[in-house]
């Protein structure tokens, strides 16, 4: 099957259990059209780079996806319909990124002192 990332924008008004709420929904929609979510991640509350929708942060949650186009298509229309989703982007990858992604790394650096992130 396909293999997808589809990563999602929610309203910085919500709280982090409604956040959670929007990605289990989304995991189930996936699952109940025959398709299997492998990762979910939550990047956290973190600005925009403009204002979307009057908003000038957003909750970034990302997940991955193996399941075949249909799924897909069912997700987007579903994410679109939602109030609380101010943007969201599917991609097909090639092959899923296996532990933390790339914005999870990031943190992770981010939080270092400096001493140690030049050793």
């Amino acid at each position: 099957m396909p293999l997808y990332e589809h990563v999602f924008l929610a309203r910085q008004d919500l709280s982090q259990a409604q956040v959670d709420a929007l990605a289990q929904t989304a995991t189930e929609i996936v699952e109940q059209n025959a398709g299997k979510v492998t990762k979910t991640e939550t990047w956290g509350l973190r600005n925009l780079a403009y204002k979307i929708q009057k908003n000038r942060k957003a909750h970034f949650v990302m997940l991955n996806i193996d399941a075949p186009a249909g799924v897909v298509a069912e997700l987007e229309r579903q994410t679109s319909i939602n109030e609380d989703v101010i943007r969201y982007l599917t991609v097909r990858v090639d092959e899923l990124e296996e532990g933390p992604s790339v914005m999870m790394r990031k943190q992770d650096r981010e939080r270092r002192p400096r001493r140690d992130r030049d050793a």
